[in-house]
């Protein structure tokens, strides 16, 4: 759930537990370390724990410490240290719990210790400072556009529109279980010139499914925190049960009529293209944020999103101070 960038190592511990157990179990924990000259970027999927930042870099972490004392900040500039919403270790690894969008912003460590010179027993000050820059992200929530054609006898009869209503409805009650819905729906005829064909005419059909029917905001109620992630899977069920459908059109063509109807599917013009939007307050930049590219990261200060696109705008009238803003 967490994505990272910049000039860092990654330390991976394994302890392994349970000796007795014929199978062996591991806790996979991941702790990211950052230089003092240079930000690290951290990308923290919204409503999960970050992982352990360390107060330290690497190199240092090889070495011996002598009276190591860690200072952490948050972006409100104030201590974190007893912070209902932080794990902070004694030995200076902060773990955010239960990422917010207002907790994105920079956390800054300083990290005094002292060094002892063997033959004079001299005692050295030292500081170093670290900086990471937390942001939260969401996965961005989809929508299906899909486009197929049928043949019709000809562009002008009155049965291509009641055609049309018929398969909106169908549609609409094959994924209504799903609090998927149909939005946008339209046709347009037109004569189509096929390779050693002369003139046919054709119905374009195209329509959108979401998974925001009424009813989605009760099934959402149920979880502890936004379910882009369920609203995601039931749609591309719903995408599934519609290509599945019009698949089938096809084998009932050739195996249940004698007489092809006039409107009738046309094999393989199923298309499918999935549209993202990202939640207000949030926005995709894969230039700032290529390391997320594809996530709804925070929209960052200065900036926001009042709607459902996927565009962080930059506020003039006034200066946005927090991060995931929502209106200007």
């Amino acid at each position: 759930n967490t994505k990272h960038k910049g000039n860092f190592a990654v330390l991976i511990i394994i302890n392994t537990i349970g000796r007795r157990r014929s199978k062996l179990q591991s806790i996979l924990k991941i702790f990211l370390y950052s230089y003092s000259y240079i930000a690290v970027n951290i990308y923290v999927k919204i409503y999960t724990s970050s992982p352990f930042l360390v107060c330290m870099d690497l190199a240092l972490s090889q070495r011996e410490v002598i009276d190591p004392n860690y200072l952490w900040i948050g972006p409100d500039g104030k201590n974190l240290k007893g912070k209902g919403y932080v794990n902070l270790t004694a030995t200076g690894k902060l773990m955010m719990k239960g990422f917010k969008t207002q907790m994105s912003g920079s956390y800054t460590c300083t990290l005094s210790y002292k060094t002892i010179q063997t033959d004079t027993q001299k005692e050295t000050n030292n500081f170093k400072t670290y900086k990471f820059m937390l942001y939260a992200y969401r996965e961005p929530d989809y929508t299906y556009q899909i486009s197929v054609r049928f043949t019709t006898k000809e562009c002008g009869i009155e049965a291509n529109g009641q055609f049309f209503e018929e398969l909106k409805k169908i549609l609409g009650d094959l994924i209504s279980d799903l609090t998927c819905q149909v939005i946008e729906p339209s046709y347009k005829c037109h004569f189509v010139k096929l390779p050693k064909h002369g003139l046919l005419d054709e119905l374009f059909v195209t329509f959108k499914v979401n998974p925001f029917a009424p009813g989605w905001e009760a099934l959402c109620s149920q979880f502890s925190y936004d379910c882009e992630d369920v609203t995601n899977s039931k749609v591309q069920k719903a995408r599934e049960l519609i290509e599945e459908f019009f698949h089938k059109q096809t084998y009932i063509l050739r195996h249940e009529f004698r007489n092809v109807p006039a409107i009738h599917y046309i094999d393989h013009s199923f298309e499918v293209t999935r549209i993202d939007s990202c939640r207000p307050g949030f926005g995709k930049n894969d230039i700032s944020h290529n390391d997320c590219a594809g996530c709804c990261v925070v929209c960052d200060r200065g900036m926001y999103s009042p709607n459902n696109e996927v565009i962080c705008r930059t506020c003039r009238n006034i200066r946005i101070k927090h991060y995931g803003a929502k209106s200007c």
